[in-house]
């Protein structure tokens, strides 16, 4: 899978690519994401975003225009994504559960395979997706 991390800290760089293990085609970069930084994103099928990123309705729409399919954010929070937007846009948003940078790294990597596999439904208990509960 290919990836784009936008509002890359320094120590976050190490930790993904340990945990990468050279998976995923993942791209670091320390610009945040917003309207027009969303380029970047062109030719991935996944965004990993912090809370400070902006993924308001217009950015989330162009993302999905430049064919992201995957939104991942790096903490719990992500009341800064407009999921009802994300979710008409058809794209799936998941977030980590812990507080722990090298947990956070893991996690990360697991929810992009978890989307790699095509035995991914989408929901929480297989992809810690941020709008899809268990029933």
């Amino acid at each position: 899978m290919k990836a784009v991390v936008y509002s890359t800290q320094t120590f976050e760089k190490e930790l993904l690519a340990r945990a990468n293990q050279k998976k995923h085609d993942i791209t670091l970069i320390s610009n945040p994401l917003n309207i027009d930084t969303a380029c970047f994103a062109e030719g991935k099928d996944a965004v990993i975003v912090s809370p400070s990123d902006d993924l308001s309705a217009s950015v989330i729409q162009k993302l999905a225009d430049l064919g992201i399919k995957f939104i991942n954010c790096r903490t719990f929070e992500t009341q800064h994504i407009d999921k009802s937007a994300a979710k008409s846009a058809g794209l799936k948003v998941a977030q980590v559960i812990s507080l722990i940078p090298e947990e956070i790294a893991q996690q990360i990597i697991e929810n992009l395979d978890h989307w790699k596999s095509p035995k991914c439904a989408g929901k929480q208990y297989a992809c810690k997706d941020a709008y899809h509960k268990k029933d």
